[in-house]
């Protein structure tokens, strides 16, 4: 399995609506192929390939104190494309 390096995280507490806003924006950046995430001085610059594989994931927890905890996890992944990479083969 191979070795995996956190390069950001980030948590915070957002209405509804500031949440849906940055999503929104997310989605305009992932669409151009870079999102950048910046929180104080830390910065990271994320060059998205062409295609992508979107994960969603719904998640109920019970909590001892506060009940129900409910999530909804979005993941996007890619892979880079090897230097001269010419895609799938062809018959010429």
């Amino acid at each position: 399995m191979g070795r995996e390096t956190i390069l950001f995280t980030s948590k915070e507490t957002r209405t509804r609506g500031e949440v849906a806003r940055f999503l929104s924006d997310l989605a305009q950046r992932v669409e151009a192929g870079q999102v950048v995430l910046r929180q104080g001085s830390d910065k990271v610059v994320l060059n998205l390939s062409e295609q992508v594989v979107l994960q969603l994931k719904s998640e109920d927890e019970e909590k001892s104190r506060k009940g129900t905890q409910h999530s909804l996890k979005i993941e996007v992944k890619w892979y880079d494309a090897p230097e001269g990479a010419r895609g799938g083969v062809e018959l010429g």
